[in-house]
């Protein structure tokens, strides 16, 4: 069941007296800590509209948001004050999807850089001195674990610097590195004897298979030697052999309509584009039932994915 947004009248005053400049001002410049006061341009200072807040947040917030320049050049610094009545054990969390939230609307508003958020939490509750911790990583269970995670670059699987014979030892997983490492290749014969290893393994369940083969036929069944790479590749792996040669067959019969689409176009005049458009589409179609992928037919056809998909309606 959804909270629906609530307003009381704490939260009435609270933005009623924090909507304006000069209040805002004060405020800032007595309580946020010293080291930020100094980085804020107070002149800049600019109230900002809260509309980026996520949808299920809204039931929950009562915050006012200002931004100002910084005082070393280029930059911004927003300042979130959240009002509250009762403590709320999880408000670290809440004021940390604020200020991502936040810097969110700072990109789409077309900066290129973060800018600092700074969450400040106003409270007059009963319960005193405030109960919870407002650094959201005390909320982990393993906070000195969370710190570790958080607070440092984030783990990064670059395959592209990963050298091929590394790769081929990564078990279950080596298949789809090796595969999107080279997929940009002009060429992808050098890989035979990888993949052919790879597949020989029974590393990859047919499903995944599957995906692979249509994968490689989308990205390179245009291209002039894929026939032969999937020739060579069906040859290493017999086991393999019935879906290589699948997709060869595939690549001939679109290379057919491909020449017979080229030499349509050649062959009428100016006056016939219509017509010319009915052959691609009927070309297309029959693609379709041969079970080619949509993004292959759009490159051999000429036609758009609109057009590919309105054949399916």
């Amino acid at each position: 069941m959804k909270k629906t947004p609530t307003t009381t009248p704490h939260d009435a005053l609270f933005k009623t007296f924090l909507k304006y400049p000069a209040t805002a001002r004060d405020f800032i410049e007595i309580h946020l800590p010293p080291t930020l006061r100094a980085l804020c341009d107070l002149a800049t200072l600019e109230l900002q509209p809260t509309s980026f807040i996520e949808e299920n947040l809204r039931a929950y917030y009562s915050d006012v948001l200002w931004s100002m320049k910084t005082s070393e050049g280029e930059g911004y610094i927003y300042v979130v004050i959240e009002h509250q009545s009762r403590p709320d054990v999880h408000m670290s969390f809440r004021l940390m999807r604020y200020a991502i939230a936040a810097m969110q609307s700072h990109l789409d508003a077309g900066h290129t850089r973060l800018p600092l958020v700074v969450p400040m939490l106003f409270y007059h509750g009963v319960d005193t001195p405030y109960p919870f911790s407002l650094c959201w990583l005390d909320e982990f269970d393993n906070p000195l674990l969370a710190r570790q995670l958080y607070l440092s670059a984030f783990p990064l699987v670059d395959i592209t610097v990963i050298p091929d014979e590394e790769i081929m030892q990564h078990r279950r997983i080596a298949l789809l590195e090796l595969i999107q490492k080279h997929i940009r290749q002009r060429d992808l014969l050098g890989l035979v004897d990888n993949l052919a290893t790879l597949l020989v393994t029974g590393s990859a369940n047919d499903s995944q298979l599957k995906a692979l083969f249509n994968y490689l036929l989308i990205q390179h069944g245009h291209k002039p030697r894929f026939g032969r790479f999937m020739r060579k590749l069906a040859q290493q792996v017999p086991e393999h052999k019935e879906s290589t040669m699948n997709i060869v067959e595939k690549i001939r019969r679109a290379g057919e309509r491909k020449g017979l689409r080229k030499g349509m176009e050649r062959g009428h005049e100016k006056g016939l584009a219509e017509g010319r458009r009915e052959e691609a589409q009927r070309i297309a179609h029959s693609m379709l039932a041969d079970g080619l992928p949509r993004e292959l037919i759009v490159r051999i056809t000429g036609l758009s994915e609109e057009d590919i998909n309105s054949l399916t309606h």
